[in-house]
This record gives C-alpha cells, sequence and structure tokens, in this order.
C-alpha cells in the first residue's frame, strides 16, 4: 500500500510544482496537496515584484490538490493520512496541524527555509519568546526535510537528532532549465541582438525581486566602480521588479546603456537570460536559500553570492563561483571584476557549476522524503 502523504502549503509555488507531480507519480506514495489560498493560479499582486503578475506554466496539472476549506476540512484529511508535510509553519492552517498532532496521532514532517543567519530568533524578551515557540514547533515534528546544510545545523543547533533529520535539498527542476538554456543557446545571436547587446560583450545578470535586501543598487554601484574599457564594456542587466527599481533607474542614468533595467520577465523567458550572462549575481542579506542561483548553475554561468546565502555552503565552491559579503560593494566589485578581466576561467567556472549542481536535484527530493517517510 502507498503511503498516504498529505502536503500542506501557503499557496501553488511555481518552482514545487514540478517536483509534486513527480512525487505524485511515485507509486510508493499517494500524495494529496492542499493550499492554504489559490490565489497564484491566476493572475495576482505580488508584493515582492511590486506588481501584478501570472506565472505561464501550469500549476495545476499531474497532482491531486484542493485548496482549504476550513478547520473541519483540514481535520479530516489529517485523519485520512499516513503523515503530513508541512511547508514551514508561518500560518494559523499550519499551527492548526501542529496542534493535531497528539490528539489525532498523524506524523508530521517539516520542511522549513530557516538557518541563523537569515531567520535569527534575536534577543531579548522576544527572541525568549520566538525560541519558546520554536520549542512548541518542534515537539511536534517527528521528522525534518533539511533543504542544505545552513538549514540542518539550525536544527541540530536547537536540540534535534540527527535520525531526525534528512536531506531533501531545495532544487528546481534541472532537466527543464537544462532543455529551456540549451534551446536558447541556439538562438543567443539573435538574442544578443535583440537586447543591442554585441557579440563579445560580457554580461552580468541580477535576475529576482529588486528588494532592499538582495541589494541591486550595491551591484549598481559595484558595477559602475569597474574599469569597463579593460574588461571588454560589460553591460549589466536587471531582469526583475520591485521596491528599488525607481532608484536603480536614477542612479543607472550616469551609466547609460551599460546598465538595462528590464523588468518582470516569466519563468520561461529566463534561461535566455542565464545562458547569455558570464556572472549571474545573488549578493543578498538574510537569504534563505536562492533558487535563481540553481536557475543560473543549470544554465553554466558563474556565479557570485552573498555569504548570507543559504545555497553558498552547498552549491557554491571556489570552483564554481565567488562567495562575497553581502551588501558590501567593494569585494563584489573585485570578485567581477577578477572574473570578467579572465573569460577562460569565468566559462570554465560556469562548466563546475553546471556539474555542481547536477545532483542537487528533484530526485535527491524524492530520495530524501522516502527515507524520512520510511523511518516512521
Amino acid at each position: 500500500m502507498p503511503t498516504r502523504l498529505l502536503y500542506v502549503v501557503s499557496h501553488p509555488i511555481q518552482y514545487q510544482v514540478p517536483l509534486l507531480r513527480l512525487i505524485a507519480a511515485d507509486p510508493a506514495i499517494d500524495l494529496h496537496v492542499v493550499f492554504e489560498s489559490g490565489h497564484s493560479l491566476g493572475a495576482f499582486h505580488d508584493r515582492g515584484f511590486g506588481r501584478r503578475i501570472a506565472w505561464d506554466t501550469e500549476l495545476q496539472a499531474g497532482y491531486d490538490w484542493s485548496v482549504l476549506a476550513g478547520s473541519a476540512d483540514l481535520r479530516r484529511r489529517i485523519k485520512a493520512a499516513d503523515a503530513v508535510w508541512l511547508h514551514g509553519w508561518d500560518s494559523r492552517a499550519r499551527l492548526e496541524v501542529l496542534g493535531c498532532r497528539r490528539p489525532l496521532g498523524v506524523p508530521i514532517l517539516m520542511r522549513g527555509e530557516n538557518n541563523d543567519v537569515s531567520m535569527p530568533d534575536g534577543g531579548g524578551l522576544r527572541g525568549a519568546l520566538k525560541r519558546r515557540i520554536l520549542s512548541w514547533i518542534f515537539r511536534r515534528c517527528d521528522r525534518f526535510l533539511c533543504i542544505g546544510s545552513d538549514n540542518r545545523d539550525y536544527y541540530r543547533s536547537r536540540g534535534i537528532a540527527e535520525d531526525r533529520l534528512f536531506l531533501m535539498p531545495y532544487a528546481v527542476d534541472n532537466a527543464h532549465f537544462r532543455t529551456l538554456a540549451d534551446e536558447a543557446a541556439a538562438t543567443a545571436t539573435g538574442f544578443r541582438r535583440a537586447l543591442d547587446i554585441a557579440e563579445g560583450r560580457p554580461v552580468v545578470l541580477f535576475a529576482g525581486k529588486l528588494q532592499a535586501r538582495k541589494h541591486p543598487r550595491e551591484l549598481l554601484a559595484a558595477f559602475a566602480t569597474l574599469d569597463r574599457v579593460a574588461l571588454g564594456d560589460p553591460v549589466l542587466l536587471f531582469v526583475g521588479d520591485g521596491e528599488e527599481r525607481a532608484a536603480l533607474e536614477a542612479e543607472a542614468q550616469p551609466l547609460g546603456e551599460a546598465v538595462r533595467l528590464l523588468g518582470f520577465r516569466n519563468q520561461s523567458e529566463l534561461p535566455a537570460f542565464y545562458g547569455l550572462a558570464d556572472v549571474f549575481v545573488l549578493a543578498s542579506s538574510r537569504e534563505p536559500w536562492g533558487l535563481a542561483v540553481n536557475e543560473a548553475m543549470n544554465a553554466g554561468t558563474a556565479v557570485i553570492v552573498s555569504d548570507q546565502c543559504g545555497c553558498a555552503a552547498d552549491l557554491v565552491t571556489p570552483d564554481s563561483g565567488v562567495v562575497v559579503p553581502a551588501g558590501r560593494p567593494a569585494p563584489l566589485a573585485a570578485a567581477l571584476a577578477n572574473l570578467l578581466a579572465d573569460p577562460v576561467r569565468c566559462a570554465a567556472m560556469g562548466a563546475a557549476a553546471r556539474r555542481r549542481v547536477d545532483g542537487w536535484d528533484f530526485r535527491a527530493d524524492i530520495a530524501g522524503l522516502k527515507a524520512a517517510l520510511a523511518s516512521l
């Protein structure tokens, strides 16, 4: 008999849907997904991008799902399950599931994004209260699905035993991204022409939400200090939207066409940008992971990430990328200059990045999930 697994998550997340389809196709697991809200199934206002968007990927097909219809519906589904998998604990519904752990006796698997850099407990009364709440939550979790090394260390430091920790890495659909990136490579010359970027000009890319904690303005400041003539006249592309856009546009004006703000681009468009880039940059503060880094590495792009990105510990090695301090333009500028000055090294780093992310994929996710379920 397959294990009846109930997954409770805030809403349909475009990164997760391909994984949910693969889990649903596994004969060992009978999956049902409960979304607390279905708002992202159509057009919706995304607070991070600061605008209305609609994902151009299919979010509804290939797995069994429903939108939560209240507490009675939730309890009924918990009772029918062999195990419940929660994505974080930051909602009323998921806290309700945790509260049902003892009376209903259904084991809970927790997959959260927390680490001590991106989500520290803090000090004082607030920190003490948070630790007390976390203790209540963790006592009700039977297994923990760790997204990476920093996340595993977070649980360890709070007394979670090693035999309750299972790696379920934060991954993207590697095969899909690589296919799209390879297809984009075949038309790269035309894509460059459409963007009015001459052949041979290096490209530095930021792709994501233009939020202060992701430091797009610090990236712009670092880029502005480069000796662009010596480095082959590089171009800096910002793909995304958000609160920092107006300030970026104003601060980029002195650099002219060397900096382009291209606005929000949908999921299917991104591999072409990753493939075009020589270097991808995500120098965020308090970044629990940074899945855009996975995407860029699948396209064979060298990456520069901050020491506060959760992915740095697992994906970024001296061969596959560079780690810099978060929010500091000078070290970021030095890293950019070093890579752009050596195109051969930069290309080799991109190839190593693709190899590095190869095993950090949905196969590993399913293996970790099944191991956690088997241990119950």
